[in-house]
């Protein structure tokens, strides 16, 4: 007690030399907390955008230089012949000018495909309907809207029974989707959804290029995957195309993101740890002229009976009080400025408490590991030689 009662004695009596022997620890406390937050809070963002894609969603491309194996009846064979297989739906999108009246909206995403689409992403409608097989068979002018492009197109989200044309064609307009919300990829609510084999017309794409397979759940998404894999050697290996195909499970996407992630976290964590090791310089720097300033003082205490232990705490202490102080100070503005980052970066910054303590801990072991050699010093002074120090 009497160590930390000195120590905030000799702090208060040079305060700003203990201010700026502080400030080296309190920016890497800083810089580790505010770095790892971004950094957790990329991979949070990550990790939500591809889970809001379903972790149980396999994407499949296929490559066809000519006679393309893969119909709108070998998928749905294959979603019918595994009980693995929850819905698959091919895809093609595009993008163009669409308008209504006088109004021209040209930031839509065109996507044509089938039923069961919606039900892979997760979609749920708010007004009327989403694309019908018969609307696929018969090649139907009918499309489904995301809200934003409803508002934008009619001035308002219930648009079901409008019309608007694209390329010349009206189409009607029989479901407007639930909102969606913006990714890193962009909005999900500018969606206009034509059937496929009317797509396949107006996009001049021919064939199915890539296609949507969702497990029943994700505990099953690998016998899905093997299910599906399967079926394309056997649908190519019947065919006399020189077609090649690439499936992309969102899973191990998922997981090989999040060890991408921590990956970076941890750098960044570790480049923002210098700093707090440049502090500690800094903290044996002032220890030791506060060591060569106050060896008369050393000198007197040793000579009235102090151990070497006693001077050795004395100096000890002293150094994990800045640093301590240094910490706790960094800590506070580190979440102040994660409050103040996360509107103006538009991010969620993650305040890991874990890494706080860690932050906290790291810089008392840096007090203690750079403030030994300043306290072990001045704990070795003979008080004849300290006492006639001038």
């Amino acid at each position: 007690m009497e160590s930390i009662l000195m120590a905030f004695k000799a702090i208060r009596s040079n305060k700003m030399r203990s201010f700026l022997t502080m400030l080296g620890i309190i920016i890497g406390v800083l810089s580790i907390v505010v770095l790892t937050a971004i950094g957790q809070g990329t991979n949070a963002e990550i990790i939500k955008n591809i889970e809001g894609m379903g972790t149980n969603l396999l994407s499949v491309t296929v490559r066809a230089r000519r006679n393309n194996p893969v119909t709108l009846d070998s998928i749905q064979k294959m979603a019918s012949s595994s009980d693995s297989v929850a819905y698959a739906a091919p895809i093609l999108t595009s993008s163009g000018t669409v308008k209504a009246n006088l109004i021209q909206y040209e930031d839509g995403s065109l996507i044509a495909t089938t039923p069961g689409y919606e039900k892979i992403r997760g979609w749920t409608l708010r007004y009327g309907r989403f694309i019908t097989n018969p609307d696929v068979d018969n090649r139907s002018f009918v499309a489904v809207l995301g809200q934003e492009a409803s508002v934008e197109l009619f001035g308002t989200v219930n648009s079901v029974g409008q019309t608007f044309t694209y390329k010349g064609y009206t189409f009607e307009v029989v479901g407007v989707l639930n909102e969606i919300g913006s990714t890193v990829i962009g909005s999900g609510d500018n969606l206009i959804i034509f059937p496929f084999t009317l797509g396949e017309r107006l996009f001049n794409s021919r064939g199915i290029s890539s296609f949507y397979v969702s497990a029943t759940s994700a505990d099953v998404i690998d016998d899905t995957q093997a299910t599906v894999k399967n079926y394309m050697d056997r649908l190519i290996s019947a065919s006399t195309s020189s077609t090649t195909y690439t499936i992309n499970n969102q899973s191990a996407m998922l997981e090989a993101l999040n060890k991408s992630t921590r990956q970076l976290t941890l750098m960044l964590a570790g480049i923002a740890a210098i700093s707090l090791l440049v502090g500690g310089i800094g903290i044996m720097n002032i220890m030791l002229v506060s060591v060569s300033e106050r060896t008369r003082e050393i000198g007197i205490r040793k000579a009235i009976g102090a151990t070497r232990a006693n001077i050795l705490s004395q100096f000890l202490v002293e150094a994990l009080t800045v640093s301590l102080l240094g910490g706790m100070i960094g800590l506070a503005l580190s979440w102040f400025v994660c409050e103040f980052l996360q509107p103006v970066i538009g991010m969620t910054m993650v305040f890991s408490p874990s890494v706080a303590l860690l932050a906290i801990g790291f810089s008392v072991g840096i007090g203690v590991i750079f403030g030994l050699y300043p306290a072990n010093k001045a704990s070795k002074l003979r008080p004849i030689e300290a006492l006639r120090y001038e």
